[in-house]
């Protein structure tokens, strides 16, 4: 079915948005001139990540402005200005700094969305340390691989997430010489401090050293077909896309209220939902508690928001509910919603204009892009089903035949390829962590070759077809069957495995995994319960098949090993 497009308000706008002409946008456009809109470290010393989020408006009238409100899932309210968060991560920065960590070191953070993890973000960039955030719903084997392949040495958690998924592994991770409780009142070992009396006890001012724009800040897992997770890079120069993004896309003015519901263990919780609302210097929402419809419509009322950024999964579950928002809830502020994640279906985007007034602007990027590449912009008609148009100052391309030195570039519309990026933008990846091979493998002809198959239409908007891999993503996380794989072969019963995404009509694709048993195992319900919660406790219930089938024989693609990596299960997506 054909979709017509959505056009762009003919009434006048509330709010004007930023970007009003984007042919003349992308025509004028230069990174350079994005760079003069920020700050800079006084003196010329370079570009932080965090003087742009933080220091730079304690300067001016945003000071006392909430930059942080937080909504506890206890009903706790808490609001951080400028100046707080300021204090707050200079005393974190300083804590740092008395533990020993230098440039470059590693600051792992494993909680759910509380005040900590933010300030922990925010004050490792002031020490010019790389935060690396993990998804709190991670079981130990995933956590453990993210920790040892990142090198880290520091971990900020909650006393019952250590407990129950960090202490049996410490003798495996030598590096790991600290670990922060956010909870603790008093320290529990030599190694192990409380960070509240870590943070009483810490000074409130700190200088931010000379920071190089090349210097690493980030580091973000991401899920592999063939391997584990591979740590993607990025540096504070990233903050020029983030601020650049939330300018155009997000489309954010001084007065807006704006609320990511992403998690910070992946990439859209740290980029767009600690990095661009900040830069901007706006009030951004965090609500602690998981997804509730009915919840999540009265933080949309009381917290008055006006720019919202979701996931399709949470959109489908609340076209299910049969809630009619308008009726039931006070939306009047509500001006922009996008989302992010994984493809967003027509329907959805339709939905939004009947249910809520207003169309839901799909956009696309990458844990490895750093940043929002692809969007439909505030001011631009909508295609539902399309990705929208490339960024102004990113070059986006469809590709076919391809080696090392040349890639050919298709230039008719509709034509199904690579979807291919001109490298230059400031956001992106830099390398994969230990592994400088598979980061040379992701560009051919000096192009980054992003691994999604896509069409371009003949007015430039891109349509996702598919992975070109056989990453699965589920709820807009991204599962490596490899991962999920050897965590099942670690079940006596298991001989073999292989594990694909099949369609899902709320989360885009389950897990599901076909699993050969060794001699004298029982294929029956009871053990195919085990398996599920073997793998639930390995991996954590974001990455655990929730779906397994017994199968004697597992045919595989060529090349493959019994580790699995390699299955063609057929149906293939399902």
């Amino acid at each position: 079915m054909s979709w017509a497009p959505i056009k762009k308000s003919s009434e006048p706008w509330c709010v004007q948005p930023h970007l009003l002409d984007y042919e003349k946008t992308c025509a004028g456009f230069t990174w350079d001139k994005i760079r003069h809109e920020l700050d800079g470290l006084p003196g010329g010393l370079g570009i932080n990540i965090a003087h742009e989020v933080v220091d730079r408006h304690t300067n001016g009238p945003r000071r006392d402005q909430p930059a942080i409100r937080w909504l506890g899932q206890d009903g706790t309210v808490l609001d951080l200005t400028y100046a707080d968060l300021q204090e707050q991560t200079n005393r974190f920065a300083n804590v740092l700094s008395k533990l020993g960590v230098h440039k470059g070191d590693r600051v792992f953070t494993l909680t759910g969305k509380i005040p900590e993890l933010y300030i922990a973000a925010i004050g490792a960039w002031k020490q010019v340390a790389v935060f690396c955030p993990l998804f709190s719903a991670f079981g130990p084997e995933p956590i453990y691989q993210r920790l040892r392949k990142g090198n880290a040495k520091v971990l900020v958690t909650t006393k019952r997430l250590y407990r129950k998924k960090v202490a049996d592994l410490r003798e495996r991770l030598p590096q790991l010489t600290h670990v922060l409780l956010t909870d603790a009142e008093k320290d529990l070992n030599d190694g192990v401090w409380s960070l509240p009396q870590c943070m009483a006890q810490a000074s409130g001012k700190f200088v931010i050293p000379p920071t190089d724009p090349e210097d690493m800040a980030i580091l973000h897992f991401t899920s592999g077909t063939t391997g584990m997770p591979k740590g993607a890079v990025h540096v504070h120069n990233a903050v020029l896309t983030h601020y650049w993004t939330g300018k155009v896309v997000l489309d954010f003015h001084p007065e807006d209220v704006f609320w990511c519901t992403a998690d910070p263990g992946w990439v859209t919780g740290t980029s767009y939902g600690i990095v661009a609302p900040l830069v901007h210097g706006i009030i951004n929402v965090i609500a602690e508690a998981d997804f509730d419809a009915q919840r999540w419509y009265r933080v949309l009322e009381k917290e008055k928001v006006t720019i919202w950024y979701t996931a399709p999964t949470a959109i489908r579950r609340m076209m299910r509910l049969g809630i009619e928002p308008r009726k039931q809830y006070d939306l009047r502020h509500l001006r922009v919603i996008h989302s992010v994640g994984e493809p967003l279906n027509p329907e959805a985007v339709v939905w939004g204009q009947q249910a809520l007034g207003l169309p839901i602007h799909d956009n696309w990027w990458q844990t490895e892009t750093g940043g929002i590449m692809i969007a439909n912009f505030p001011a631009v008609d909508i295609r539902p089903g399309s990705m929208g148009l490339a960024l102004p100052g990113v070059e986006a391309a469809i590709v076919g035949r391809m080696n090392p030195r040349t890639v050919e570039v298709i230039k008719a519309p509709d034509v199904k390829g690579n979807l291919a990026l001109k490298p230059g933008w400031p956001s992106m990846f830099r390398k994969y962590l230990h592994d400088d091979q598979r980061y040379k493998n992701c560009f051919r002809g000096g192009w980054y070759i992003t691994g999604d198959m896509a069409r371009r239409d003949a007015d430039g908007y891109f349509w996702f077809i598919g992975r070109a891999d056989d990453i699965i993503k589920t709820s807009g996380h991204l599962v490596g069957p490899f991962e999920v794989e050897s965590a099942l072969m670690e079940h006596p019963a298991v001989a073999e495995a292989g594990v694909i995404g099949k369609p899902h009509p709320l989360i885009g694709e389950m897990v599901k995994a076909f699993v050969a048993l060794k001699p004298g195992s029982t294929p029956d319900d009871k053990l195919r319960l085990e398996l599920i919660g073997f793998a639930r406790k390995k991996l954590g219930p974001a990455i655990a098949p929730k779906e397994i089938a017994f199968q004697d024989n597992l045919p595989k693609n060529k090349g493959s090993t019994s580790r699995g990596g390699g299955f063609e299960i057929t149906p293939k997506r399902g």
